[in-house]
Formats: C-alpha cells, sequence, structure tokens
C-alpha cells in the first residue's frame, strides 16, 4: 500500500472507526461529527479520479448505500442524508456521510444540533475522543441492516 493510502486510512482511522465493508468499500465512522452518524465512504483501493472506478465498484457502491442509509435511518432516523465528495485535501475517491436532521436529537448525553440545517452542512462537527466515537460506532454496528 502507497504512503498516500497510509495517510488517508490514519486521517480518517478507517480501520479503527469501520463500521461495514464489502468487496470494494469501507464506510467509517467519520472521526469528526458533523452531525450524529456522520461517515466516511472509501474506495478501498488508491484511486485519485471519480471517472477511474470500474464496473464492479459502481455496482458495489449501490449496495454499500443501500445498507448505510437504512441503516443510519433505523439508528438515528434522519431527515435527508447528504454526500459530499470534495477530493480537495485528500485525492482519494471517498465520500462524506452527512446524515441530516431537522431537530435536535439526544444521544449518549450529549444533544446534537444540525447547525447547518436546511442548509451546507457544518463540516467542522465535532471532535470527539475514540470513546465517544467508538460509542456511535457500536450502536451503528448494533442497528446494522444488511
Amino acid at each position: 500500500m502507497s504512503s498516500f493510502m497510509d495517510e488517508f486510512k490514519n486521517k480518517f482511522k478507517t480501520e479503527e472507526l469501520m463500521i461495514y465493508e464489502t468487496e470494494h468499500w469501507i464506510w467509517s465512522l467519520r472521526p469528526v461529527q458533523a452531525t450524529l452518524g456522520a461517515g466516511v465512504l472509501s474506495l478501498k483501493r488508491e484511486c485519485p479520479v471519480f471517472s477511474e472506478l470500474n464496473q464492479e465498484e459502481f455496482s458495489d457502491l449501490n449496495n454499500i448505500i443501500k445498507v448505510i442509509e437504512k441503516t443510519l435511518k433505523q439508528t438515528f432516523n434522519y431527515d435527508i442524508m447528504n454526500y459530499l465528495m470534495l477530493m480537495m485535501m485528500d485525492k482519494q475517491v471517498h465520500y462524506h456521510i452527512i446524515p441530516r436532521y431537522e431537530r435536535t436529537i439526544d444521544f449518549a448525553g450529549t444533544s446534537w444540533k444540525d447547525s447547518g440545517w436546511p442548509g451546507v452542512p457544518n463540516l467542522a462537527g465535532n471532535e470527539l475522543d475514540m470513546y465517544e466515537l467508538h460509542e456511535i460506532q457500536n450502536v451503528i454496528k448494533e442497528n446494522l441492516i444488511v
């Protein structure tokens, strides 16, 4: 694996915060929670350009998106889902998965407010420690719908 992929995996803690994986994609919890349950969906192989995905990867993307949406709906009952593919600093095919909430969500003693609702999400979000991140990760995994 290249050092670029190592940097990407370390930055987003994709292995440590992994929720679910398919043959081609990894869904992990986003270390900075823009909204409750925010995640990163990343291609497993190094690929800096979206147009370089092959047909199997596109088909598998469809499969994992269904798992993500059903699972997060079951877990936190989001109102709408945003997918952001920015790739400005991290030139690896990946999406930021941002569940959006019109209402405040209470989880694990914290009130979560989607400060950007109904506009663009605030990606700065909340920096949490690993205990708090694992708490969110575990409740999502407990509600996994495959």
